[in-house]
């Protein structure tokens, strides 16, 4: 009965790209992860021009990134591990949820000002395992 549903994951698994890990990784590039953030945070706020409160690099397992109702900024410290366009998006999408704090089209349009090509960035992303 579910070995449609195991055969189905078992594939979709097999594909994912694996990020290296672990809590040495993590204190090995946690600043660093913080001061590639902050500077492309303060890159893309200069169109957005938008009042954020702290700045969090995590070891989150499942979220590349999370902004809450308090406007702070939440980060998987994995995005030292990506490559540029991707951690970009990532970050853009984070500061856009200061504005619209959904998925809405206005949302998606906010993302698109600066990262034109968020869907095929979004799909990519989506070939990793977190």
């Amino acid at each position: 009965m579910h070995s449609n549903w195991i055969a189905r994951n078992i594939r979709r698994f097999a594909n994912k790209k694996k990020l290296p890990g672990g809590e040495r990784d993590y204190r090995e590039n946690k600043s660093k992860a913080l001061s590639l953030i902050q500077e492309r945070i303060r890159h893309f706020n200069r169109h957005y021009n938008f009042r954020y409160g702290k700045i969090t690099v995590r070891n989150s397992r499942s979220r590349w990134g999370s902004c809450s109702r308090k406007g702070n900024l939440n980060f998987s410290y994995k995005l030292v591990h990506l490559r540029p366009e991707l951690r970009d998006y990532i970050i853009v999408h984070e500061l856009s949820h200061l504005r619209h704090f959904d998925h809405s089209p206005a949302f998606w349009a906010m993302v698109a000002e600066t990262v034109p090509d968020y869907k095929a960035l979004r799909r990519e992303l989506r070939s990793f395992v977190h």
